[in-house]
């Protein structure tokens, strides 16, 4: 197969007669990796100040998955910037690393409300059965097994406290019947 010149139209069709979309999804793969490089002063919501001498290239969050093929990267080479020493092998990120943006965001609210789910409730303005879903997405991207039960038991909390808001049962019954699960 042979690369053709761009055309006036200047189409990625162009680069690979007879396959555009595969050139068309790695094209972007790349862009969406570069642009991710350029990201400069903030990591997940925070604002990142390099130390001094440090280099400030270095304050980018590490990238996880390969931006051409969507697999898994791996870290082969760490090295020191204060002495030059440097340690080759195969290492990953953890737990976390394996996160999306979306869910890391979602980490950083429910530590900041020390884990009570009502607070992560009202500053996402989301309902208790979503930030319970959430979570537990969370902990099976960590590689961790949520049990069935356990979101069952989540229900049926929030139903009986959707029941006490609406009037269909009053305080004590609802307590009675929280107490139960």
């Amino acid at each position: 197969m042979s690369v053709q010149r761009w055309r006036s139209n200047g189409s990625t069709a162009d680069l690979l007669p007879g396959r555009p979309q595969e050139v068309k999804r790695r094209l972007t793969n790349i862009n969406l990796a570069i642009n991710f490089l350029n990201v400069t002063s903030e990591i997940n919501g925070w604002s990142v100040s390099p130390a001094a001498g440090r280099d400030p290239v270095a304050a980018h969050q590490v990238l996880t998955r390969c931006p051409v093929c969507g697999d898994d990267l791996r870290i082969v080479r760490l090295e020191c910037p204060a002495c030059g020493s440097a340690l080759q092998g195969n290492f990953t990120l953890g737990r976390l690393a394996r996160l999306t943006r979306e869910q890391l965001q979602f980490v950083e609210i429910f530590i900041r409300c020390k884990g009570k789910i009502k607070d992560v409730e009202e500053e996402l303005g989301i309902s208790y059965p979503t930030v319970v879903g959430r979570l537990n997405e969370v902990v099976q991207a960590m590689g961790f097994e949520v049990r069935q039960d356990d979101a069952d038991l989540a229900a049926r909390r929030q139903q009986i406290l959707d029941e006490l808001a609406t009037g269909k049962v009053n305080a004590a019954e609802a307590a009675s019947r929280l107490r139960s699960l």
